[in-house]
């Protein structure tokens, strides 16, 4: 699994659920990073859309790889990630990635 995450709590805490889960993930912090991680085909990728990164080459990257994208989003800046929702497999907001992240690291994020 790819986590595109910034925010050094949810870099831990996904490190640790993984660990705890038995599933390997990898983090990336640039375009660079991200599509190297992409072309290795991981199961699926978990993508901060609060972070800055440059969303529309991310997301077209992991649509070329064929590559789920899980989104995550805070309520109060749903409406300014929106534009990136349709392209992912899924959109969470942060309390429910926290509630559901073991389940998804081991079930990953469906069809």
């Amino acid at each position: 699994m790819l986590a595109v995450v910034s925010d050094l709590f949810f870099v831990s805490r996904i490190r640790e659920t993984g660990r705890l889960t038995g599933v390997a993930v990898e983090f990336a912090r640039t375009t660079a990073e991200v599509e190297a991680a992409l072309a290795r085909g991981p199961r699926f990728a978990l993508v901060d859309l609060t972070a800055g990164f440059d969303y529309d080459r991310i997301l077209e990257t992991a649509e070329v790889a064929r590559v789920p994208v899980l989104g995550f989003t805070t309520h109060a800046r749903a409406r300014e990630t929106q534009p990136w929702h349709a392209r992912c497999r899924r959109v969470v907001t942060k309390e429910t990635l926290t509630q559901e992240l073991a389940a998804l690291l081991q079930g990953g994020i469906g069809s």
